[in-house]
């Protein structure tokens, strides 16, 4: 699986590279950037770096339109969408989780994404049961990433109260339960199927959140994946700050800075509402913010203080979380667009080295994202793994002379699918605008689908 891209514009850690090629190896990593001119059988227009989605459940995309309807008091939020999913998730078997994971990993490719997190926590069977299996479902995810070539970290999800008082788990919250034992086993089982999966596969941990994992909880995870990526739901919402506070003394993100201990191996989600202080210590500790701005809209969460953070010197990614809608751009337009509504301003997530707004954000969550989900990518340079997403360049806005131009315009002004090729590790998944299983991913979903509807 050797390979060689040429492109017009390539964006590398140096600036944009006109008429280059990237070569890359059996293993998928980048070996050489030369100066071959545009030509050969993988010619595309703009080359960038691919961009990681650091924060996915697949199986709510099947639930899209299912919670847009106002309820019965007339006050809708996160906790009320959060009773919808968990009557949806009665509905769902091993095959259906596969089924739905795969298509939901090609429309991220065809969409912009070469890699993803699954924060996993659908463990058991709707009632509780455990599967002959303990790593049942993540065997599904695992095997649906080999369908759709998406680069995967998984990340088993530790899952073992119902909030802070140590309350049991109860209703649709029976199948994520785990406690620190258990959950080893699951992990461990997990890892003993990584020789079966591509060289660039990853296994971490997700202590879910300070409401459903104690202390003792979170050294069991750490333990586990000691040099691999962590990841925790953090400061999402105003009513989790609250009860973290009363039970723990601290708000969430303070805590884990002062009694855990973040680096680079963390990604915190969401942590939408933290302190000044919190931004700037966040910022320090080297753990990436897991931003996913389109979710965080539709369920009315609230806006990341970006423009602090990044500002400070925090690193982030982007991520699709719920999967209401699967696109690299949205989400950086939204995230942008959601700091103009705060500071009353425009292109605010840029600097004087990089005025580009487009280009700007895109370098941030590629490289953040990489560092998030524990890849070797998130930069078209030598020693990197070639995740590569091409543009078209055939269309207007996406055919400026300029190639900051050009990501400035699919970021925030074209309307279609401009993504035409995605390389994950090497391997070409997406060509020509069509993913390599398409019409097969595709069909399975559209029957697991009609099996859903047939039961709502």
């Amino acid at each position: 699986m050797t390979g060689k891209i040429s492109a017009r514009h390539v964006l590398t850690p140096a600036g944009w590279l006109r008429d280059h090629a990237v070569h890359f190896g059996e293993d998928g990593v980048i070996t050489s950037i030369t100066a071959d001119g545009f030509d050969g059988a993988n010619a595309v227009g703009t080359l960038l770096p691919g961009m990681a989605n650091v924060h996915t459940h697949s199986f709510q995309r099947a639930m899209a339109g299912l919670a847009e309807r106002r309820g019965p008091t007339g006050s809708d939020d996160f906790w009320t969408w959060r009773k919808v999913m968990y009557r949806f998730l009665d509905l769902l078997d091993p095959d259906d989780i596969e089924a739905i994971c795969a298509q939901v990993q090609m429309d991220m490719a065809l969409a912009g994404y070469s890699a993803s997190a699954e924060f996993h926590y659908v463990h058991h069977q709707p009632d509780g049961t455990l599967y002959a299996d303990l790593a049942e479902t993540s065997h599904r995810i695992l095997a649906a990433s080999r369908s759709s070539g998406v680069g995967l970290t998984h990340l088993p999800v530790l899952y073992t109260y119902g909030g802070l008082d140590k309350r049991a788990l109860k209703g649709g919250q029976t199948r994520f339960g785990n406690d620190p034992e258990r959950f080893a086993r699951l992990y461990e089982t997990v890892a003993q199927a990584a020789p079966d999966m591509p060289g660039d596969f990853r296994l971490g941990v997700a202590p879910h959140s300070l409401r459903a994992v104690d202390r003792a909880g979170l050294d069991a995870c750490l333990e586990l994946s000691s040099d691999g990526p962590v990841h925790i739901h953090a400061a999402e919402q105003v009513k989790e700050i609250e009860e973290v506070k009363h039970h723990l003394g601290k708000r969430p993100v303070r805590w884990l800075l002062d009694e855990v201990g973040l680096n680079a191996n963390w990604c915190l989600i969401h942590a939408t509402h933290i302190d000044d202080g919190e931004t700037d210590g966040l910022a320090r500790s080297g753990a990436v913010a897991g931003l996913c701005p389109t979710t965080e809209a539709n369920l009315g969460d609230g806006i990341f203080p970006a423009a602090r953070f990044m500002k400070a010197g925090g690193a982030i990614g982007i991520g699709s979380d719920s999967n209401i809608r699967l696109s690299v751009s949205e989400e950086l337009r939204m995230l942008e667009v959601s700091q103009r509504l705060s500071h009353l301003g425009r292109t605010i997530l840029s600097d004087e080295a990089i005025p580009s707004n487009g280009r700007y954000l895109y370098e941030r969550a590629a490289a953040g994202g990489a560092q998030a989900i524990g890849r070797n990518a998130g930069a078209i340079a030598q020693g990197r793994f070639a995740d590569l997403v091409a543009l078209r360049d055939d269309a207007p806005f996406l055919d400026w002379a300029e190639p900051d131009q050009r990501l400035d315009s699919w970021i925030f002004g074209f309307k279609g699918n401009a993504v035409s090729d995605v390389w994950s590790a090497g391997r070409h998944i997406v060509s020509e605008g069509r993913h390599m299983l398409g019409a097969e991913i595709g069909s399975r979903f559209a029957s697991t689908m009609r099996k859903l509807a047939s039961a709502l």
